[in-house]
C-alpha cells in the first residue's frame, strides 16, 4: 500500500476534524435498542454500564415487543435470511408485496414501493423524477439524502430559507424566469422548442435536528398555484406525528403531498424505505428509480417484520399517544429547569449549546451519569449551533425524563 498517497486523501481531513471537535467515533452498545442500553467501556476492563437512552430513532420501542420479535423469527424460518436477487429478477417475494400493500393502506394512498433504505428512496425518487432541464426547490435544512438526490438528478436546485413560504414562492418565480430565458435562447438557436416548466418542491416533514414540522397546507397551496409537484420525506413523522402516527396530512387534517417518502427503520423498527402515492407514480419508480432497479431486494423476513410492525402501530394508537405525552412532559420539565426549550411537535427535542467543545463536554458528563444524549455538531448542524439532540421513546417513564431534564440543566449551568 502506498501510505503517502493514502495520507494525501485522508490525513489533513482527520487532523482538521480532531482540531475542530468534529471527529467522530463509535460507541459499542452490547444490548438491544431500548429505553435503557448497556454501553461497553472500551479498554477500561469495566463491565458495560446501564444507560438511559435518549438518543434513539426507535420512537415507539417496537424492537422489544415479544410478539413482533417472534413474528420476525418465524419469517426467517419460513423465508430464509436473504432475498437472492433484485426485485425485478428473482428477489420479489410475497412479504415484499404484502408490505407495500400495508404501507399504502397505512398512508391512505393508492400504492407504495419499497427501497432498501430511506436514503435510497430519496436518491432514487428525485433522480428519477427530475433531470437537467428541471428545477427542484429544497428547504435549506433538508436531509443529506435529499441533497444527494438533487445532485444526482442534475436538476437546477433552488434552496429556500427554512420553512419560509414567501422565500419558496420567490425561488419558484426566479426559476420560471430562468426557464423562460432558456426557452427563448433555444428558439433563437433553432435547437429545440421551449420546454414546459417542470418543478418539484421537496422537504423533510420533520426536520431531524430541530424536530419542527414542514407547513404542509401552505406547501400544498404553493404547489397547486405554481403547477409543481410536492414531495415530503416522513422519515421522522411516520408512527410519530398525527393522532395515530400516520404523518403530516393526519396532523394538519389536509390533503397528501404528490410524493410521500418514508423509512421503516425508525418508529417502525425494521429496515428499508418507501414511497407512497398514486399508482402511476409507483409504476414509474419501479421502472426508473436506479436505487430500486440495481440492488438486491431486502431480505423477505425484514419485509415481513416491517409489515407486522406497521400493522401493530395501526392497531395500537395508544403507543403513539404515549410517545406524544412523553415529549410534552419532557419539554415542560426542561422549561421548569430553566432551559429555553420550545414545545416539540415530534419526538425530537433539541437543546442548543452552541460551541462544539462545550456540547461534547455536556454530552460526556451526562453519559458519566448514565444518560446518553449525543452532541450533534458541524457539519450536521451549522458551526456554533452544536446541540444535544434528545429523542424520546414511548416507553420512557416520567420519572426518567424528569431525572434527565434536571441533570441536563445542572451540567449546562455548571459549565457556564
Amino acid at each position: 500500500m502506498n501510505e503517502q498517497i493514502l495520507d494525501s486523501f485522508t490525513k489533513d481531513a482527520l487532523e482538521s476534524a480532531r482540531a475542530s471537535n468534529t471527529y467522530r467515533t463509535l460507541r459499542h452498545i452490547v444490548s438491544p435498542e431500548a429505553s435503557h442500553v448497556k454501553i461497553a467501556c472500551n479498554g477500561s476492563g469495566h463491565a458495560p454500564t446501564d444507560t438511559l437512552l435518549l438518543a434513539s430513532n426507535s420512537y415507539l420501542d417496537l424492537s422489544n415487543i415479544d410478539e413482533l420479535k417472534r413474528s420476525m423469527a418465524d419469517a426467517v424460518l419460513q423465508w430464509g435470511t436473504g432475498s437472492g436477487g433484485a426485485r425485478l429478477t428473482t428477489g420479489n417475494k410475497t412479504p415484499h408485496d404484502e408490505l407495500e400493500e400495508c404501507i399504502a393502506q397505512f398512508k391512505g394512498e393508492e400504492a407504495a414501493i419499497t427501497f432498501n433504505t430511506g436514503y435510497m428512496a430519496n436518491v432514487g425518487t428525485i433522480s428519477a423524477l427530475c433531470g437537467k432541464n428541471d428545477f427542484v426547490f429544497s428547504d435549506e435544512l433538508n436531509h443529506a439524502s435529499i441533497i444527494d438526490g438533487i445532485r444526482l438528478s442534475r436538476a437546477s436546485c433552488k434552496v429556500y430559507r427554512h420553512n419560509d413560504i414567501a422565500d419558496l414562492e420567490r425561488a419558484i418565480a426566479e426559476a420560471k424566469l430562468e426557464a423562460r430565458s432558456r426557452g427563448q435562447d433555444a428558439k433563437q438557436e433553432a435547437k429545440q422548442d421551449a420546454r414546459p416548466f417542470r418543478g418539484l418542491i421537496v422537504t423533510d416533514a420533520v426536520f431531524s435536528m430541530d424536530g419542527d414540522l414542514a407547513n404542509l397546507p401552505e406547501l400544498l397551496r404553493v404547489a397547486r398555484e405554481q403547477d409543481v409537484l410536492l414531495m415530503i420525506d416522513e422519515a421522522h413523522a411516520t408512527g410519530v406525528v398525527g393522532k395515530t402516527g400516520r404523518g403530516l396530512a393526519e396532523h394538519y387534517g389536509c390533503a397528501h403531498a404528490d410524493v410521500t417518502v418514508g423509512t421503516l427503520s425508525k418508529a417502525v423498527a425494521a429496515e428499508g424505505g418507501f414511497v407512497a402515492g398514486r399508482q402511476q407514480l409507483i409504476d414509474f419508480l419501479r421502472n426508473k428509480a436506479r436505487s430500486f432497479i440495481f440492488t438486491t431486494a431486502m431480505a423477505p423476513a425484514i419485509a415481513a417484520a416491517a409489515c407486522n410492525n406497521l400493522r401493530y402501530i395501526g392497531s395500537h394508537p395508544e403507543r403513539v399517544r404515549q410517545l406524544q405525552d412523553n415529549v410534552k412532559f419532557f419539554c415542560e420539565a426542561l422549561k421548569r429547569e430553566g432551559l429555553g426549550v420550545q414545545p416539540s411537535p415530534s419526538a425530537i427535542v433539541p437543546i442548543v449549546v452552541g460551541d462544539e467543545a462545550r456540547a461534547l463536554e455536556v454530552s460526556a458528563t451526562l453519559q458519566e451519569r448514565g444518560i446518553l444524549i449525543p452532541a450533534i455538531r458541524y457539519p450536521t448542524v451549522a458551526r456554533g449551533q452544536a446541540r444535544l439532540r434528545a429523542s424520546l421513546m414511548a416507553t420512557h417513564t416520567q420519572e426518567e425524563l424528569q431525572t434527565a431534564a434536571t441533570a441536563i440543566s445542572q451540567i449546562i449551568k455548571s459549565i457556564d
